[in-house]
């Protein structure tokens, strides 16, 4: 594994016990113990959704690493950072956080079923959430492990807006694909609002139109490595990422089902150290 104690920064969509147990948050609860218990430094971050209990699960503001703003289209949001405990795996959980994104019930559908037609920002702000809150942690990664659709957002980013700072000069991307990718439109604006700092047009290759699954090919594009986390991958996005010159881990039912899973990824990350 290398001389020194690599740092992984896992950014989750979901995790068990904050969100109900699907395949999702059960491996974004497991995997960063299982890391950490081979010998690597790790750091959790998810959107802090308005349906987790913070009482319950022990949510505290955490003052210092909060108070930025942060600009999504025109507006400028609260960056709000709040943090929990898994006392039982030694892991602390870092909670992305603001009203007007995560203050909702419902995680990414209305009552009906409905896509909120905001949830393209609300992936924009996580992003830039998690990156400004590492760096005022000063703590550079060596792995940023991306889990999800909502932090689909992070590798272009990483390598557009960020690579400069020395706290992610030496980071890769690794992006795990699931089925969760929405076929619903992000936004007519989407395209435009990602962009910021030196992000130019010809480095984000969306439509107007562009879908979850588009921005999913996009976080692939500029990802360092990729996992198919599961077996409902649609299959033109697999076959978009098995045409990109990086490693690509094939999903393993087996291994996701007895737990081997975290061995096959803990190696996968050694290609990249």
């Amino acid at each position: 594994m290398g001389e020194s104690v690599k740092k992984v920064l896992f950014v989750n969509s979901e995790m068990f016990p904050y969100l109900p147990e699907t395949d999702i948050a059960r491996i974004g609860r497991e995997l960063p113990q299982g890391i950490q218990e081979r010998g690597r430094e790790i750091r959790v971050f998810m959107p802090r959704y308005g349906c987790i209990n913070e009482r319950k699960n022990q949510l505290h503001e955490v003052i210092r690493l909060s108070g930025i703003n942060i600009i999504v289209g025109e507006a400028d949001h609260p960056l709000i950072i709040k943090v929990a405990s898994i006392s039982a795996a030694r892991i602390q959980v870092y909670f992305i956080d603001n009203e007007d994104f995560f203050k909702r019930k419902l995680i990414y559908r209305d009552d009906e079923g409905n896509f909120f037609p905001d949830n393209g920002e609300r992936a924009i702000f996580f992003a830039r959430g998690v990156l400004e809150t590492v760096k005022k942690l000063r703590w550079a990664p060596d792995i940023i492990h991306c889990s999800g659709w909502i932090s689909h957002v992070l590798p272009l980013y990483l390598k557009k807006a960020y690579k400069d700072d020395p706290i992610f000069s030496g980071s890769k991307i690794v992006l795990s694909l699931y089925g969760d990718t929405p076929a619903e439109a992000l936004g007519p604006n989407f395209a435009e609002t990602v962009r910021f700092g030196p992000i130019k047009p010809k480095d984000v290759p969306l439509t107007p139109e562009a879908t979850g699954e588009d921005l999913a090919k996009m976080a692939a594009l500029y990802s360092d490595g990729i996992i198919l986390g599961a077996a409902d991958v649609s299959a033109s996005l697999a076959d978009y990422c098995h045409g990109l010159n990086v490693p690509v881990l094939e999903c393993d039912p087996a291994s996701l089902a007895d737990g081997t899973y975290k061995d096959e990824y803990n190696g996968f990350y050694d290609l990249f150290l």
